[in-house]
Formats: C-alpha cells, sequence, structure tokens
C-alpha cells in the first residue's frame, strides 16, 4: 500500500489530525470552487423557485464585492464569516445582516447537503449579530397628510401620475394590511366588487388568501380605476416605483425612520381593535399567531384609555 515507511507515517498523521477534527471519513469539498461560485450557483438553481428571487440574486451579487467571495471552498472557515459579519455590521443594520446571513446559511446546507462541496457548513459556531428590538413605529395622520400632499396625491382627483398613485397605495395598505407586492400585483380579475372581497392567488408565504375590503378600500379602487382600467393591475405600479417614490416623498416631507411596510403594522394595529386575532390572522395571512405581535402596535397608554 506505502512504497515507504515515511509515507506510511504521513498517511497515519493526517488521519489522527483528521480523526480529531471530526473530519475523517467525510467527504471533502470539490477542488477550484470559491465561495462566490457556490453562491453563484444557488442564485441559478435555488433563488429563482422563490418569491424573493429578485432581492436573493441583487444580495448573492453584492456580497461578490467582499474578500470573503473569492475563498477557496477548502480554506473557508468561520474566521471568514466572522469578519464578514463585523464588516456588515459597519454598513448596514443588524436585521439586514440576519437576513443575509439566513441566505447564505440556506445555500451553506445545500452545497454541504446536495452539491456535496462541503463536507459541514463553516457557518455554525459563528455567532449572530443580536436580534433588533422589534419596531413599535406607527404613522400618525399628520405624517400620513405629509406624505400625501409629498406625493401629489388627492381625494378629490384623479391618480393620474404615478406618484399619485403611490400616495393611493398607501391608504390602500393602511386599510387593507397588505404587502408592495400585493398591492402591486392586484389585478382587476382579482376583485370582486359585490362581495367587498380582493383575492391574493400568490402570497409572501406561498398561500393564497382573500382580504376584506373597507368603504375607504373600495373608494380608493373607484378613485384609480378611472386611470388604469385599462391595464391589467389596479394601480398600474410596480414595487420598485412604490419604494423609491415613497422614500423621495419621506425626504420631502422630512419624516424619519418610516417605512412604506410600516403601513402594514399600522392597518394591523387598526384592525386589531374591530375583529378577533383569528379573523385578524385570517386578513393579514399570518399563520403564525406569535408574528402579529410584530405588527401590533397600540401603545400601553392608548391601551389603558381602552379599560
Amino acid at each position: 500500500m506505502f512504497r515507504t515507511k515515511a509515507e506510511a507515517n504521513m498517511w497515519i498523521a493526517e488521519t489522527e489530525k483528521a480523526i480529531l477534527q471530526g473530519k475523517y471519513g467525510k467527504q471533502q469539498p470539490e477542488s477550484n470552487h470559491t465561495f462566490n461560485d457556490l453562491m453563484q450557483r444557488y442564485a441559478k438553481q435555488v433563488s429563482p423557485t422563490k418569491r424573493g428571487a429578485e432581492w436573493e440574486i441583487k444580495r448573492i451579487n453584492m456580497l461578490s464585492r467582499y474578500g470573503i467571495s473569492s475563498i477557496p471552498l477548502e480554506q473557508l472557515n468561520q474566521t471568514h464569516f466572522a469578519e464578514w459579519r463585523d464588516l456588515r455590521l459597519g454598513e448596514v443594520t443588524p436585521a439586514t445582516v440576519l437576513r443575509e446571513w439566513n441566505l447564505i446559511s440556506n445555500a451553506l446546507n445545500i452545497a454541504v447537503n446536495e452539491w456535496k462541496w462541503l463536507p459541514e457548513n463553516p457557518l455554525k459556531g459563528v455567532r449572530k449579530p443580536k436580534q433588533p428590538p422589534a419596531r413599535t413605529r406607527r404613522i400618525s395622520q399628520d405624517e400620513i397628510d405629509r406624505l400625501l400632499y409629498a406625493l401629489g396625491y388627492s381625494y378629490s382627483e384623479k391618480p393620474e401620475t404615478v406618484t399619485s398613485r403611490v400616495g393611493a397605495s398607501m391608504l390602500f395598505a393602511i386599510e387593507t394590511a397588505m404587502r408592495a407586492g400585493e398591492i402591486a400585483s392586484l389585478a382587476w380579475d382579482n376583485l370582486d366588487f359585490e362581495k367587498r372581497v380582493a383575492k391574493l392567488p400568490m402570497t409572501k408565504n406561498g398561500f393564497p388568501r382573500e382580504v376584506p375590503l373597507s368603504a375607504e378600500a373600495i373608494r380608493i379602487i373607484e378613485q384609480v380605476k378611472s386611470v388604469t382600467e385599462s391595464v391589467n393591475t389596479v394601480f398600474n405600479l410596480n414595487t420598485a416605483q412604490i419604494d423609491a417614490l415613497f422614500r423621495k416623498a419621506k425626504k420631502r416631507a422630512m419624516i424619519d425612520d418610516l417605512h412604506y411596510h410600516d403601513s402594514r403594522a399600522e392597518a394591523i394595529t387598526r384592525l386589531a381593535k374591530k375583529v378577533d386575532i383569528l379573523t385578524l390572522a385570517r386578513i393579514s395571512g399570518h399563520r403564525d399567531m406569535r408574528q402579529l405581535q410584530i405588527y401590533y402596535r397600540e401603545s400601553v397608554e392608548d391601551i389603558a384609555k381602552r379599560i
């Protein structure tokens, strides 16, 4: 088996090292692959199967700008990910790092279990950033009025511009607890005016749901109908337009620390005063009741006034 005693001793030493490290008998990664190769394969084969494909692919391409991307898989270890974590925490919020962390961890697990590019997930054992405290931010009526003014939306005029329809969509979100993507993709065929219901055939969690429409939600739909009736979607918007124009309006209105997605939390907080928790979960699409706590933002002072 061995030509010389030296070769035999070398094999014994390497085997003992592998046993001590818990790597003996495990498949070793394929050579000539870097961490970037792994993530790009994930972007091509796995991300397109998800509803958040666009976000994932953007994050993966952004990740390629960091030094960790060029590390060969056989050298990749916990130190590299700890350095990446600390670097990202200096650039973005812990919540953003945690979202990217989950993406990377899933890619590494697939590389271990399905592609056999790695013997184990090197992200395991690396300390995660602390989960940020839950947001309590609510949007006030004064802020709503300022945002609508900045977006050029009027209750009495047709929302003919893209910007004004973003204002209409924000009001609609506050009435329905629908996400920006759900509002952007809402088609006329999804509406049942007789039953006052919006049917969402596919949502973020992969399940369809039906959303009841308040009188105000119907008013908003009728208002935009005069402008968008000839196109397929109700608001004739995409999520990129909603995000970019809302950010600009927020800046013009001099409003800080507010996201379009906060409209969903505002809607859930308002609806919680009108319906029971099971009905609320059915409207919002939450299959885990605990998730509603993240969005329910009524202050203790306001609760005290009601009891």
